[in-house]
């Protein structure tokens, strides 16, 4: 009785600071209508920060502690509003996710270079030492004060919201701001405040987990992260229920840690209940108690002719061969990462750009892919390339067929919990903490690809024989399904299009070719590591095609390039950053809220003028209709024309 009691204790005040960080989300999402994916980012970034001014530079703890609370994190909520989310107010869900996914991935970026992870850093409970006894149980002073923050945030943010009016005011404004200002409100004022409030508690929250586990960015960042579940069960508006579902997590992963055998399997669910408990809620929750929204962004542009795609894929071909013959080993590894990525990147082309739905657990496949090789294809045999397919895209109907109803930003969620369950329960048990796997280059008769410069060309071939495959689907029926189904989900239900059928066969088409990717970019470096394939670095891979052109397989080569080839120049050049391909991802992806077709959309939409002028003269202006970008239909795609 005094272990289960002692469990409630831990899991009551585990699921307090989870209630914190759901409330932020809640009351950001409530008053803006943007989930705010960096919620996590930003909680780990105020504990660092309070570290920082108490330990570091020697602040009193108080001053510290009331600079981070009430000065620096609702700032930088002001902040955040006015430059970041205030641009993407009546966007496209689409573009929420990605900007605020660039904001995390900028903050963890950031946080890796100001606190190396070569430091060991921790912060103590407050009144450490001091408790009480009730009973046979002892109960630190650090336990109730969370409890007692916790409750008397939620009792004074639900009359805040309800009986003030400025609360009135912040419900309201997500519906209609204009209907707000003339009734005397001012709307950008009030989303600046829950902004503000929104990272005060995101602050709160960091401070309070962080002397609980340890100083850790990830860990840090994604043990906040578990607030999500919180706030689907509140569906995003209703804070009581946010509050109990909160707590009823942290009640079982307190009992699952003290309850689950220490063992086997069922050791690894203890660290992921709160993801199951987000993908079970997603799953079942009906959808029109959720404000929905589609994750498509702009009209995809026309695909290039097959003339077109040909023409410029050989030229890219020469290209490579040419260059190839020039480059040292280290330079063809490069190249050839180079384009082993681009190929997973077209996996996203497909799922995403064509299709409308997202993935944040894209590397989960890739990881499954290079698992299957390293198990099945030893020596290289073509046995190890069918396993990472069937692999990879048999995870892909397990992940799509519950979720069949879920688009925007609850499939984003969905597979974001997938990732994260999959990282702790596959990857970190299969590979092992600091365990890799070797993965044999792929043997095929008559090319010797254990040759460094004939593995970059078969990667540069496999590439550029996919980009066509895709481009034909493009054009052809599926195609033009999943162009309608990206515009339209309930027309095309109406015309007879069976959705569910749709989804299904693009979700496992793309985990399929992710799987062959990862046969591909294992078989670069031979052997692969579980940090090759977190959920974080999915996050980075989608936003790196879509400020390349999501739309686009030149897209998907741009943003392999940035990532295979520029970021480890760089590093190469300057190793003491490390945390590059996070901080310099995240703050790019942040600049699609500006332009969201990204670098491929605007080479497309440059090769469509060029066409244009070709055929109609430089006298004749040029009409929407013949091929110029607009804000219902993009211009046609030079495809692969655009990587040259």
């Amino acid at each position: 009785m005094s272990a289960f009691l002692a469990y409630t204790i831990v899991g009551v005040v585990t699921g307090c600071i989870y209630a914190l960080a759901a409330t932020g989300i809640v009351v950001t999402y409530t008053t803006t209508g943007i989930f705010n994916f960096s919620h996590g980012a930003i909680a780990m970034a105020a504990a660092f920060l309070y570290w920082q001014l108490w330990r570091g530079w020697g602040l009193p703890a108080p001053i510290a502690l009331l600079l981070v609370l009430f000065v620096i994190a609702p700032v930088f909520g002001v902040i955040i509003e006015r430059l970041l989310m205030r641009p993407l107010y009546g966007a496209s869900v689409d573009v929420h996710v990605v900007v605020t996914l660039g904001l995390l991935l900028a903050l963890v970026g950031a946080a890796e270079l100001a606190w190396p992870a070569t430091r060991v850093r921790r912060l103590p409970q407050f009144f450490n030492g001091h408790s009480i006894q009730v009973g046979f149980l002892t109960v630190t002073y650090n336990q109730i004060l969370i409890v007692v923050l916790s409750a008397a945030i939620a009792v004074g943010l639900g009359v805040f919201f309800s009986r003030t009016r400025t609360g009135i005011a912040l419900r309201a404004v997500v519906d209609n701001p204009a209907l707000v200002a003339m009734a005397g409100g001012r709307p950008t004022r009030i989303q600046q405040l829950a902004w503000a409030i929104g990272c005060g508690l995101a602050a709160l929250a960091g401070i309070l987990l962080a002397p609980l586990t340890q100083l850790d960015i990830l860990q840090l960042t994604l043990l906040v992260i578990n607030g999500f579940a919180a706030a689907m069960i509140g569906r995003l508006r209703n804070l009581p229920l946010t509050v109990a579902g909160a707590i009823g997590i942290g009640l079982l992963t307190s009992y699952g840690v003290g309850y689950l055998p220490g063992g086997g399997f069922l050791s690894q669910i203890q660290q992921i209940i709160p993801m199951i408990v987000l993908f079970v809620v997603l799953v079942i929750l009906p959808q029109d108690r959720l404000r929905s929204g589609s994750l498509s962004g702009p009209v995809a542009p026309r695909p290039a002719g097959l003339g077109s795609s040909l023409t410029w894929t050989v030229i890219l071909l020469v290209g490579a061969v040419l260059v190839s013959g020039h480059l040292s080993v280290t330079n063809l590894a490069y190249g050839a990462n180079c384009f082993a990525l681009a190929f997973i990147l077209l996996s996203l082309t497909l799922l995403t750009g064509y299709g409308g739905l997202v993935s944040l657990c894209q590397l989960t496949f890739v990881g499954l892919g290079a698992f299957a090789m390293g198990h099945l294809g030893h020596g290289g045999s073509l046995l190890g390339v069918l396993g990472a397919v069937g692999l990879a895209a048999g995870f892909g109907v397990l992940v799509a067929l519950p979720t069949l109803r879920l688009r925007g930003l609850y499939l984003a969620l969905a597979t974001l919990a997938f990732a994260q369950a999959m990282d702790a329960i596959f990857f970190n048990k299969v590979l092992g903490n600091g365990g890799a796997i070797t993965v044999a280059r792929v043997r095929i008769p008559g090319i010797p690809t254990q040759s460094d410069r004939a593995f970059f060309l078969l990667c540069a071939v496999v590439f550029a024989a996919t980009s066509i495959g895709l481009l034909a689907l493009r054009r052809g029926p599926f195609g033009r399904r999943l162009a309608a189904l990206n515009d339209s989900p309930a027309a095309c239900a109406t015309l007879g299009v069976n959705t569910n059928w749709t989804k299904l066969i693009v979700f496992t088409m793309s985990a399929a070719l992710a799987g062959i990717g990862g046969v591909l970019y294992a078989g670069v470096t031979g052997i692969k590591s579980q940090y090759d394939f977190i959920m974080l670095l999915s996050l980075v891979i989608l936003l790196l095609v879509r400020m390349g052109g999501i739309n686009t397989a030149s897209g998907a080569l741009a943003g392999a390039f940035v990532y295979a080839v520029a970021f480890p120049l760089l590093k190469s050049r300057y190793p003491h950053l490390a945390s590059l391909q996070y901080l310099l991802t995240g703050l790019a992806a942040i600049s699609i809220g500006r332009d969201p077709n990204g670098i491929g959309g605007r080479i497309a939409g440059a090769a469509s003028k060029l066409n244009d002028w070709r055929r109609n003269g430089p006298s004749r202006p040029v009409t929407a209709t013949s091929g110029l970008p607009s804000p219902t239909r993009p211009a046609a795609e030079g495809e692969l024309a655009s990587a040259g």
